[in-house]
């Protein structure tokens, strides 16, 4: 098809959805309900009573009243809400307003997750760089190698580093440090909090019946910004990219466009030696080679951090327009790289640099953004066998808890039964959604306390379709799932389906593409939403998006 046209119909679709889904009238997780688990749809108007009934014969098979309604800001609609947890038998149904109103068919099963986190696993898969992604595990979205060039230093254009490999880092073809130790940080974290979840293969390349797929994939970025930190220095480049983004339709093998790395930072640096020592420890029972390797490139990596004291935020260059992933300040990566270094080696060195770095108030030590990644270092401190400092301990676990209490409360009165504040409806909204309901459960984990779980069981439902788009924020899953996301593979493959298992960015109130700037002004922020690939500011797709979700979803499968 061509382009243009393809471009028309997504600008005519993206259009219908944002009318359509302005007029949801009862929202619904179209994956479906676990049996036990909190069950609530949100109606738009007045509600009033509600039925559950047969998708197939119409059978009433139960009815209840909705909440009072409230004008819920975020989303621009009077709604009220339909909480039928109580009715737990397993069938397909949808559910009926006495004003006409009906939802979407949805199930109610024991198991209604599980297809979805594996897709949402192996979209990494389909992230690789500098490989072929082949049939037998790729599918029709298979594609040659790419970027397989040596790197050139920026500033250095002498030097080059063989630096193949790693994730594509979102809908472009740039690799990130920042943002990749996120995801990985994610993913080890799923795995060590829930190893049940992950004792099927995927398959993948590598699959091997030893070690779970959910750790080959990370390996694969693991070794490749394990080739980003530079001998001499132990420092980390900040980043492999082309000078500029590539067509929004070029496949990856078709990029070829010099690579160049940007120079050492040291949120990278710090990045890096967390994830590596968190890595030297999931990886020692499968790979004590491998995993000694991980802890030796932190231990350079502190090293040179301990150098470096008062390095400036990462700046791209001026001839880079790439993705920049600054930061002002580096304090909360050194926080988690120390706290992960005293989990895995115990020395009393990087716990009173941990101790030290705990008492600057300079950063939050509860998010776990790619800017933001404090979370990190308090989970790592709260979950090791280390001997702790008590008083410090207690203190973040207060901390912990007090935030996911704030974030109860925030969910408590919103109209979606989300975590969001109308202003934190951003560019990646979705990954801050998640973000919550990760912290939420790590907060019950450590707690030894279930009360949360109902707040991310409407996280939950919220990306797969009870929000106020009426739409699947993930590709393949759902009634109605987003259909062109920012991702240049999906786009230029000459296959209709998009790479299946993609987590959207979500609304973002911001308007930073034309395509938003031209038809989502004046929305609601939660309704700030295009599903076109044009809209890279709210459709776009990246590796610590699919990440968080892959984590929460590992707890209930």
């Amino acid at each position: 098809m061509e382009v243009s046209k393809r471009q028309s119909e997504r600008d005519e679709q993206g259009s219908m959805n944002n009318e359509h889904g302005q007029h949801n009238s009862i929202a619904v997780n179209q994956l479906g309900y676990r049996s036990q688990d909190a069950k609530v749809a949100v109606i738009a108007g007045q509600g009033g009573r509600f039925h559950i009934v047969h998708a197939l014969n119409g059978e009433v098979v139960w009815q209840g009243h909705t909440s009072p309604a409230i004008e819920d800001v975020a989303s621009g609609q009077t709604v009220s809400r339909g909480d039928f947890t109580a009715w737990a038998v397993p069938g397909t149904y949808r559910i009926e307003t006495e004003y006409g109103q009906a939802s979407m068919p949805f199930v109610i099963a024991d198991e209604v997750y599980e297809d979805a986190h594996r897709a949402l696993l192996k979209a990494f898969y389909y992230f690789r760089c500098g490989t072929k992604l082949d049939e037998l595990h790729a599918g029709p979205w298979q594609h040659g190698a790419c970027h397989l060039t040596p790197a050139i230093v920026h500033g250095d254009e002498s030097r080059q580093v063989d630096a193949w490999g790693g994730w594509h880092d979102a809908g472009d073809y740039g690799k990130y440090v920042v943002p990749g130790a996120k995801a990985v940080a994610d993913l080890l974290l799923a795995f060590e909090f829930n190893p049940e979840a992950f004792s099927q293969q995927l398959p993948l390349p590598e699959s091997d019946g030893r070690m779970p797929d959910v750790l080959h994939e990370c390996r694969y970025e693991l070794e490749w910004m394990q080739r980003l930190q530079e001998e001499e220095s132990g420092g980390v480049f900040h980043k492999l990219t082309t000078l500029r983004f590539p067509a929004g339709d070029v496949m990856p093998e078709d990029d070829t466009a010099p690579l160049y790395l940007s120079p050492i930072s040291a949120t990278a640096t710090g990045c890096f030696a967390g994830v590596m020592a968190m890595s030297s420890r999931i990886y020692s029972p499968y790979d004590e080679a491998f995993a000694a390797s991980c802890l030796q490139v932190a231990e350079r990596a502190w090293t040179w951090l301990e150098a470096h004291p008062n390095m400036p935020g990462f700046r791209n260059p001026p001839d880079i327009a790439t993705g920049e992933y600054g930061d002002g300040q580096d304090a909360d990566e050194r926080y988690w790289a120390a706290a992960e270094l005293y989990r895995a080696t115990g020395e009393a060195r990087y716990h009173e640099a941990f101790q030290a770095l705990a008492r600057q108030d300079s950063f939050g030590k509860y998010e776990l953004g790619w800017a933001d990644m404090g979370g990190y270092g308090t989970f790592a401190y709260l979950m090791s066998e280390r001997e702790e400092e008590p008083a410090l301990a207690r203190e973040l676990m207060a901390g912990l808890l007090q935030r996911a209490d704030e974030l109860a409360a925030v969910s408590d009165r919103d109209g979606y039964g989300i975590s969001l504040l109308p202003d934190q409806y951003i560019w990646g909204s979705n990954m801050v959604v998640l973000n919550h309901a990760m912290l939420l459960l790590v907060a019950g984990r450590l707690s030894g306390s279930e009360d949360y779980d109902r707040h991310v069981h409407e996280h939950i439902h919220y990306v797969f379709g009870a929000n106020v788009t009426g739409m699947s924020y993930v590709t393949g899953y759902g009634t109605k799932p987003i259909l062109h996301p920012h991702h240049r593979p999906s786009e230029g493959d000459g296959v209709e389906e998009p790479v299946p298992g993609l987590v959207s960015g979500g609304p973002n109130k911001g308007l930073h593409d034309d395509y938003a700037r031209e038809h989502l002004a004046g929305k609601a922020p939660a309704a700030s939403f295009a599903d076109v690939m044009e809209s890279y500011s709210t459709n776009e797709v990246a590796i610590y998006w699919n990440s968080p979700a892959v984590f929460v979803l590992s707890h209930f499968v």
